[in-house]
């Protein structure tokens, strides 16, 4: 077909209101998986449960795992049968579990109660750890070598259970009592004489405990370059493996909170068009009311300089420059101090040698701002004046980028996300201490 994605919604709604069935399903024909699934997500709830009633077989399951979870749990609430119970259980079981933190209780028990003896005790043990962590997004279906099997027979264990495993690249190395010992690729295996033992060429694997945060373990992923990450029990017993492309997910949902808090509302962990008004409403309404509150300080400064304001009516001009110099400057150290937290690049025990840096940076910016500021003013206006507005932009940088660059420390050392104290915050802050700066330098230098 070459009619556009916006065409084929169209069409799609001009059929289901015209209650044609047969025409939907030759629609839904024509289309390959990946616009299916974008399909489905342009729509509202009932008429996606409708399309996707119509949904070959053999396609559906893959529509179902393209869906965000939001989206998957209220296409379960709408089916409500047989077919979804069928689409549960061909489910990974790390996706099972994402779809159930998405479900009623009462929806999720029966989808459970419905699973196969196999599957359930796949599913049910990872129920069992805590939310946000790697335990809950690992595959539990892997292939285990033990240290003697020869390299002939670990390719005969892939070939026999590599097409149930969630990877074959990562193969996990484990005695008789599950403890790691490390890991093989299946490269080493398939380039090993056939009969040499995997411990002899078993390598050290990067391994993570199944209560470790989803996030960290998802940066090791990353990190070691690898297909996947062995995930064990506090005892090294292997539990299962968390691949490349899960860890991928994970930090493209984390990346994607945190710019949603940063920008001063919450994450909608779904596709925009398909997202109801009042979810939207609700997902910055309450950071509106907080800024607005805290807001209140930038008045409650301009009330105590009131009188400054009165004898130098020019000082107004420069509030929204030197304000937003200030918040942006904040804003700048804390995006950048939260990305180097995110990636392990620093700690939260590297508070003074951040706030060391940031000082330097932002005095090195405020310095530039400062003599150019200085300058123009003095041009414009007058040289005494220039002068306030230099001294204000060097003292208002290092403010803001010392603050900028060690509030998202402090967020993570009480275990707050630090995007919450990123652009929001900081600029709220920033524009309080920066008007209380000029005001400060504007009283001592023109005497007023």
């Amino acid at each position: 077909m070459t009619d556009s994605l916006d065409e084929r919604i169209t069409r799609s709604r001009t059929l289901l209101s015209d209650h044609d069935l047969a025409g939907l399903a030759d629609l839904l024909s024509d289309l390959r998986e990946h616009e299916v699934t974008r399909l489905l997500e342009r729509l509202d709830a009932d008429d996606r449960a409708v399309l996707f009633r119509l949904i070959e077989k053999d396609t559906a399951l893959g529509v179902f795992e393209s869906l965000d979870p939001p989206l998957r749990g209220e296409l379960v609430d709408a089916l409500r049968d047989d077919h979804v119970v069928a689409l549960f259980e061909d489910l990974d079981p790390d996706d099972r579990v994402e779809l159930l933190d998405e479900l009623p209780a009462s929806v999720a028990r029966r989808l459970l109660s419905g699973l196969s003896d196999g599957e359930r005790t796949l599913t049910a043990p990872m129920l069992g750890y805590p939310r946000g962590s790697v335990g809950r997004r690992m595959s539990p279906e892997y292939v285990r070598l033990r240290p003697d099997t020869t390299a002939a027979e670990a390719l005969a264990a892939v070939r026999r259970d590599g097409r149930d495993a969630a990877t074959v690249h990562v193969l996990p190395v484990a005695d008789d009592t599950l403890v790691c010992t490390g890991s093989v690729t299946l490269g080493d295996v398939a380039t090993a004489e056939p009969g040499v033992r995997v411990g002899d060429f078993v390598a050290d694997a990067p391994t993570v405990t199944a209560t470790t945060d989803a996030e960290v373990a998802a940066r090791l992923c990353l990190e070691y370059r690898t297909a996947a990450v062995v995930v064990t029990d506090s005892e090294r017993r292997v539990l299962g493996v968390l691949t490349v492309d899960t860890a991928a997910r994970i930090l493209e949902d984390a990346e994607d909170e945190d710019a949603a808090r940063a920008g001063g509302s919450e994450p909608l962990r779904r596709p925009y068009l398909s997202t109801p008004v009042g979810t939207l409403v609700r997902s910055r309404v309450v950071w509106l009311l907080v800024l607005a509150v805290s807001a209140v300080l930038t008045v409650q400064v301009l009330e105590i300089f009131e009188d400054t304001l009165s004898a130098v009516v020019t000082l107004a001009l420069f509030i929204p420059l030197l304000t937003g110099t200030g918040g942006n400057t904040g804003s700048q150290a804390a995006t950048t101090v939260t990305r180097a937290l995110a990636v392990g690049d620093v700690r939260t025990r590297d508070l003074g040698r951040v706030l060391f840096r940031e000082v330097r940076v932002g005095a090195s910016m405020g310095a530039l701002l400062g003599a150019l500021g200085f300058v123009v003013a003095g041009l414009v206006y007058d040289w005494h004046l220039g002068l306030v507005i230099g001294a204000t932009l060097l003292a208002v940088c290092t403010i803001a980028a010392a603050v900028g660059g060690v509030m998202p420390l402090c967020a993570k050392a009480i275990g707050v996300d630090p995007a919450v104290f990123s652009t929001p915050f900081i600029s709220t802050f920033c524009d309080a201490t920066g008007l209380i700066v000029y005001f400060t330098i504007a009283s001592a230098i023109l005497d007023i």
